[in-house]
């Protein structure tokens, strides 16, 4: 008897004993330890945790699973803003001229594509004022400012900076580079003291594009332009707001007439004159309702100016360089 119940009670400790170790080796456990060091930003670790798993699909390093997030674009407060379709940037390596009045070779509009230029600024009122109007529109423009005005007014030249829009140089004086009245070291002086000024104006390099005052276009000078890789400007079609007797309603009248003819083109304008200023609301909702699109034309690098000219533009400049920082950091109210 004594015998038998040893054996039961034994046989029980056994049972026990399996049955612990069966539970122990089989059921699901949570360990719990000091999380791993981790190499990567906490930005990036999480944004990996929340990424769902893609087991079926791979992925390349040529297509991304998620675009990279561009940077965010001002919003445009104009829901029918002409605003501007597309950006081209110009390798102006060689000096490649642009514009049919002159230079047919590159064509890179399509149809329904206008280029809105300016000559002759900056001035005060008109250039603010051809500012505002393409501010309005949310759209881009190539300006060509004079060397002289960009001395006279720096501070309306970087306006049109701050604003995005591109800036060239359009000679230092307004000199017609054709006349025979102008050596070769003249034009060479005219093109790059323009340069320089514009530089000095804005405290950076304007982009290597360049337009010849009245068009007149120096087969030397042409060439010149070819060996410091700057671009030359024509145009498709000019507003002629540049003469006498011009108003608002004509330039308007003018341009629309020439680039319906045409369907598209680079458009000459001065935002130097009071009427282009005056003009250009309304002619850029023309331009929106005739179905035609901006582009902006920027440059692949800066021009490389020259030093010499870069250093006569800092000693004859009527003002001195400081006259570049802004108001607040030369001038502040320390008691009223």
């Amino acid at each position: 008897m004594r015998n038998a119940l040893g054996l039961m009670l034994a046989s029980v400790v056994a049972a026990v004993l399996i049955a612990a170790v069966w539970f122990w080796t089989a059921s699901p456990r949570v360990a719990v330890a000091a999380a791993p060091a981790v190499s990567t930003p906490p930005a990036e670790h999480l944004a990996a945790a929340a990424k769902p798993a893609h087991d079926d699909v791979e992925f390349t390093a040529a297509i991304p699973d998620k675009p990279a997030a561009a940077a965010p674009k001002p919003a445009c407060a104009n829901p029918d803003a002409l605003g501007v379709s597309r950006v081209v940037e110009i390798d102006t390596t060689g000096g490649p001229g642009f514009g049919f009045e002159h230079f047919k070779q590159l064509d890179f509009l399509a149809d329904k594509e206008v280029v809105l230029t300016f000559d002759d600024g900056p001035w005060p009122v008109n250039t603010p004022a051809v500012l505002k109007a393409l501010a309005d529109q949310c759209t881009k423009g190539l300006f060509f400012p004079i060397g002289k005005h960009a001395g006279y007014h720096p501070e309306i030249l970087r306006q049109v900076a701050a604003a995005g829009q591109t800036i060239g140089a359009h000679t230092w004086s307004h000199a017609n580079l054709n006349s025979k009245k102008l050596n070769e070291q003249q034009v060479k002086d005219e093109i790059e003291k323009g340069f320089s000024a514009v530089k000095l104006a804005l405290g950076a390099a304007p982009s290597p594009f360049f337009r010849f005052p009245e068009l007149q276009h120096n087969p030397a000078a042409v060439a010149y332009l070819g060996t410091r890789n700057i671009a030359i400007f024509s145009c498709d079609l000019d507003s002629f707001d540049f003469r006498k007797g011009s108003t608002p309603e004509k330039i308007v009248q003018t341009v629309m007439t020439k680039v319906n003819k045409l369907g598209k083109g680079i458009i000459l304008m001065h935002d130097f004159q009071k009427h282009t200023a005056e003009a250009l609301p309304e002619l850029l909702r023309q331009l929106k309702a005739g179905g035609y699109k901006v582009v902006q034309i920027k440059a692949k690098a800066p021009v490389q100016t020259l030093a010499e000219y870069d250093d006569a533009m800092v000693k004859d400049a009527k003002l001195p360089v400081s006259s570049l920082r802004p108001v607040a950091s030369v001038v502040q109210t320390v008691a009223q």
